[in-house]
């Protein structure tokens, strides 16, 4: 069989980034990409509503979750975002910024950064390989044998950046995480992550509200105390909630429903704001409004469909004046609007997932290198490690940073074991 120095399994964001740091770094290796799809980087042309969300104008490990953060910290600190842009600009893909700090390519066009990648892998002489889905890797004294649906491959080296289990049509089907385990690796369980959340059918909210967006911050409850708060877009859907904050709860709620423990969440409409600031806050506005009516008080402060919606769902009269609310429905309202409890009943699931949480663990990994510290030779980048990024352009840096370092330990050595 055919054999190369590297073959690196999956085309998408890692495994190209592996590939062209790779060589970049020494163009004698020969470096071959094994992509079981008939087209390659399908996720990075629909990533940011088909705009790609290349990087984020500031990342580091507190912007990750999953694996330790020392670990994550050096390996984004070997690619920083500066670099990064500096990478993009001469591969022909300048970037600018927009809200929340995040890095577009100036054209809006994913089929651009995908079409400049798949160029420069080519151009330093990486062959890649469409059509071949990688069906076993064995490890060998003097390497590793790859088996394809076409074919086998003798390697030095591999490289699994084979994404975890989201959008899995896109061909990360969790194949990569049965070759880890196959070669001496641990896994963490997996779980969608960056997933909307689905209500219960018995919620009448999200039905009424569907399609309106407003801020707000998301508390989830873990075992009866709030674990993590998170601020940002709520987007009411049919099914529940999605938006930047509930992508971004998703993980968390399913993680501690993973691990067994009870999981709630609640929703702030007023960020940051405690039951009794909102409740003084609501007797100020009695005094300095008394005629006003609760549903105009309450329309000032949210889209009036959520004002609506709330004062039906606590059975208030929206007409009532401020000065006639009785203290048990001014508290009522001001709870309401700091702790919401959303009726969470699971997401959508992998296939509607922008990330996977959970994965290869990263303490069996060399973070100087990416490679396996339990298999020699092999390389492991991207989202098949258990590492998650937020929503925001996290993820694909996390791709280009690990990609550089597994890259520039595969130019140095094959194997570099340590």
């Amino acid at each position: 069989p055919p054999a190369c120095d590297v073959a690196i399994v999956g085309a998408g964001a890692a495994g190209l980034a592996t590939a062209i740091f790779t060589l970049r770094s020494n163009r004698s290796r020969s470096v071959v990409l094994l992509e079981g799809a008939r087209r390659p980087g399908a996720k990075i042309l629909v990533s940011g509503g088909t705009r790609c969300n290349v990087t984020n104008a500031s990342v580091s490990e507190r912007d990750f979750w999953g694996g330790r953060s020392p670990a994550i910290r050096r390996i984004l600190r070997a690619l920083p975002v500066a670099d990064t842009v500096a990478f993009f600009r001469a591969i022909g893909i300048p970037l600018h910024e927009e809200a929340d700090g995040k890095l577009f390519p100036d054209s809006n066009r994913a089929r651009d950064v995908l079409d400049a990648l798949l160029r420069e892998t080519t151009s330093l002489g990486a062959v890649l390989a469409t059509g071949q889905r990688v069906t076993s890797i064995e490890r060998r004294a003097d390497g590793f044998r790859v088996v394809t649906e076409r074919g086998k491959l003798l390697a030095r080296s591999v490289v699994l950046a084979t994404g975890g289990r989201s959008l899995p049509k896109s061909g990360s089907d969790g194949a990569g995480l049965d070759f880890a385990i196959a070669l001496g690796h641990c896994i963490v369980a997996t779980s969608p992550a960056l997933d909307p959340l689905v209500l219960s059918e018995n919620d009448r909210m999200h039905g009424d509200l569907s399609g309106v967006s407003h801020e707000g911050e998301l508390a989830v409850w873990i075992d009866g105390a709030v674990a993590i708060r998170l601020t940002g877009s709520v987007l009411w859907t049919h099914a529940g909630v999605s938006g930047p904050v509930s992508l971004n709860a998703s993980r968390h709620w399913l993680r501690a429903r993973l691990d067994g423990r009870s999981a709630a969440v609640t929703l702030s409409f007023r960020p940051g704001q405690g039951l009794e600031a909102a409740d003084a806050e609501w007797m100020a506005r009695a005094r300095t409004n008394p005629k006003s009516g609760v549903q105009n008080a309450l329309g000032s402060m949210l889209p009036a469909s959520v004002a609506a919606a709330l004062l039906r769902e606590l059975g208030i009269d929206a007409a009532t004046p401020l000065a006639h609310l009785s203290r048990e429905n001014r508290r009522q309202i001001a709870k309401a609007l700091v702790e919401w409890p959303l009726p969470v009943v699971g997401t959508r699931g992998y296939n509607f997932a922008e990330a996977t949480a959970g994965g290869v663990a990263l303490t069996e990994i060399n973070p100087a290198s990416m490679e396996s510290r339990v298999c020699p030779g092999l390389f492991v980048v991207g989202e098949v490690l258990d590492v998650d990024g937020r929503l925001g352009g996290f993820n694909f840096q996390w791709a280009w940073s690990s990609g550089f370092v597994a890259g520039r330990a595969l130019a140095g050595g094959i194997p570099s074991s340590a």
